[in-house]
């Protein structure tokens, strides 16, 4: 018998030294749902999932067209692991299969009058997401359009990468991929709206996959795009794509529910947007719009089955959608009898089980072996914290990060300045993940940035006051303006709002509509800082551009460059303020350290902040040309479909 070969202590206490993985652990955000996620223990709250997977068989086995469609609501309050719960029902349909998956945090819904369309553009973005089959959800769907009727199926992967050479092969025979395709899958879906069908079709192809996306998503073309795919484009306003939302979202879900059960999500409803032009409060519009979708998609040829959760606090069911006219209640909770599921506090089996899972993530990557598995912690000191505070994840997972130490067996140095180098080089040196993606971090650390900086002028500004207390707030839980920078720039009043938005296309929409009403918010400036690479994926005919140009070059704002070099000292010194404790430093030396060494004082990163904007909109890349052959006129040979298609299938 051998004895586990573990790692020097020393280089397991310097890691847990450098960084804290339970630091901002118990906060998932929608990019956990789709990314790689959070660490999961399955048992816990695994009634709640395995419902869920139940009702996914249930649909999908079900011979009666009222059985097609059900849904579950889960209750929880804030932090037990609603979010946590539908990230891992999204990465188990990823890893097995079984289910599409599109995921609606009320969050995204910036206007409840447009609640239809807004989903439409939701739908769209979650089966642009990767599925089970190496490929996005929509090219799924579209291969399993493609291989009906065939013998021999092609991958989905395989079809993707053939798409656009075998497309280009048929034009030079003078047929048309595209047409015979949509015609085939229109003989077995007669009632199906042939535009849907074909813009489905295209998302095979790399080069025009983005536009029958955003087609499908109810925005409009330029015109040569829509030329080129054969798909209508007249000028709508969004009262117009909202009054024909429902009817492409059923169309939609009625074609891909054919090939493939979908789970649908609908979390956070309890955020506090405005209400709609009635008055209604978010809750109450996704809770209709759901009876709504339960109604709409009940009387419809659903092969597969949809299942729709909905996820909110337990007096948001109690006090208000419960309480619901029409039937409501009965269409957001039906699989589970008007039941909702509630999910449960952290135990003591739980809470050694979550820190169990949580370090192996932590150390695996890093090649150590700890001591123990759950190394610093003791399993006592677990099970007790459990048992006694009955914590939701959020609490346990704080709790962690504020006992996740260990005594320095080497003694710090005496001299606080050489305690900070030594912090910040750890600091600097340690592994945070993809910290670039990571908005609320970034947030963090430009704003403690700033207030290291209070008195001091920059670019001609001197900084009075740094505040996340951007008014008003009444109705809202997320805020796109994260925080203002009060000042003084020669006699003038300088106050410049703050955005940092990594994530979505669509959460840069809402934050740009933030950030240029300037009355509203008290601003003279509005500042958005974005990745340069971000920035370039836009599109110029989309309302996030015409938004950033209106601050740009009407709004006197400007786009900051988040630049990985720049960043990164700022949250190696946040990390240290965070953390000092464990490096022995108060408040007042770290501030002293970082302003005699102008390390803030010198940083890019804030001074182009404070910097007078160029008043210059950034590149944004025109699309690629066309081949001539992608766009030549041809006509197809009606009886010979079966050549058309030999290209792609041979």
């Amino acid at each position: 018998m051998t004895n586990t070969p573990f790692s020097p202590i020393e280089a397991v206490n310097a890691a847990i030294n450098s960084h804290n993985p339970f630091t901002n652990a118990g906060i998932v955000k929608e990019q956990d749902v789709w990314g790689k996620g959070v660490p999961d223990v399955p048992t816990l709250n695994a009634h709640a999932s395995n419902k869920v997977f139940q009702a996914i068989e249930f649909v999908r086995k079900s011979k009666s067209s009222q059985d097609k469609v059900t849904s579950i609501a889960i209750t929880a309050q804030q932090g037990v692991g609603k979010t946590h719960l539908l990230s891992r029902i999204r990465h188990e349909l990823e890893k097995q299969g079984g289910a599409l998956f599109v995921y609606a945090s009320a969050n995204n819904y910036t206007d409840l009058n447009l609640v239809k369309y807004q989903f439409q553009q939701t739908l769209a973005d979650s089966l642009s997401k990767t599925g089970s089959q190496q490929v996005i959800q929509w090219q799924e769907v579209a291969a399993a359009m493609a291989n009906e009727g065939r013998e021999n199926a092609t991958s989905p992967a395989e079809l993707f990468k053939k798409f656009d050479q075998a497309y280009k092969s048929s034009l030079t025979k003078n047929k048309n991929l595209m047409n015979a395709l949509q015609k085939q899958v229109i003989k077995n879906k007669t009632d199906a709206d042939p535009y849907i069908i074909r813009a489905i079709l295209w998302t095979l192809s790399e080069t025009q996959s983005p536009f029958a996306i955003k087609w499908l998503s109810g925005e409009e073309l330029a015109q040569l795009n829509a030329d080129e795919l054969g798909l209508p484009n007249p000028t709508k306003t969004n009262q117009d794509r909202e009054a024909e939302a429902l009817k492409n979202i059923q169309q939609i879900l009625n074609l891909v529910s054919y090939y493939n059960s979908i789970v649908i999500c609908f979390d956070e409803i309890d955020v506090r947007n405005n209400s709609t032009e009635d008055g209604l409060p978010t809750e109450s519009v996704i809770a209709n719009f759901v009876k709504i979708l339960h109604d709409t998609l009940e009387n419809s040829d659903l092969s597969q089955g949809v299942v729709i959760l909905t996820v909110m606090l337990p007096e948001t069911w109690r006090d208000k959608v419960n309480s619901l006219p029409g039937g409501t209640p009965d269409r957001i909770s039906k699989f589970t009898q008007r039941k909702p599921i509630d999910l449960k506090y952290v135990s003591g089996d739980s809470m050694v089980e979550l820190v169990t899972v949580w370090l192996q993530e932590y150390y695996k990557p890093k090649d150590l072996i700890p001591p123990h598995p759950l190394y610093p912690f003791e399993e006592n000191q677990l099970r007790e914290y459990g048992k006694v505070n009955k914590p939701s994840v959020r609490e346990a997972l704080r709790w962690c990060a504020d006992n996740f130490k260990v005594v320095e067996l080497d003694p710090l140095p005496s001299d606080p300045f050489e305690r900070f180098e030594l912090a910040f080089k750890r600091e600097s040196e340690a592994n945070i993940g993809d910290y670039l993606e990571d908005s609320d971090l970034i947030t963090e650390a430009l704003y403690f940035g700033f207030n290291t900086l209070k008195g001091q002028t920059l670019e001609g500004v001197t900084i009075e006051e740094v505040t996340n207390d951007v008014r008003p707030r009444a109705y809202h839980i997320k805020h796109y303006i994260n925080f203002k920078i009060i000042g003084n720039d020669k006699g003038e009043d300088v106050k410049i709002g703050v955005a940092v938005i990594q994530s979505s296309q669509v959460k840069l929409t809402a934050g740009l509509k933030w950030l240029i009403d300037y009355q509203k918010y008290d601003l003279t400036r509005g500042c958005l800082v974005r990745s340069k690479s971000k920035i370039e994926q836009m599109k110029k005919n989309s309302e996030a551009y015409r938004l950033l140009n209106e601050l740009i070059s009407q709004k006197g704002g400007e786009n900051v460059d988040l630049i990985e070099d720049q960043i990164r000292p700022l949250i190696a010194i946040l990390a240290i303020y965070q953390k000092r404790q464990n490096y022995q430093l108060t408040e007042e030396q770290i501030f002293d350290i970082i302003s005699k060494h102008n390390i803030t004082f010198d940083n890019l990163l804030l001074r182009e902040i404070l910097s007078d904007p160029s008043g210059n909109m950034p590149d944004i890349d025109d699309e690629d040309i066309i081949d001539e052959f992608l766009t030549s006129s041809s006509t197809i040979d009606e009886t010979e479909d079966t050549d058309d298609l030999s290209d792609l299938f041979g």
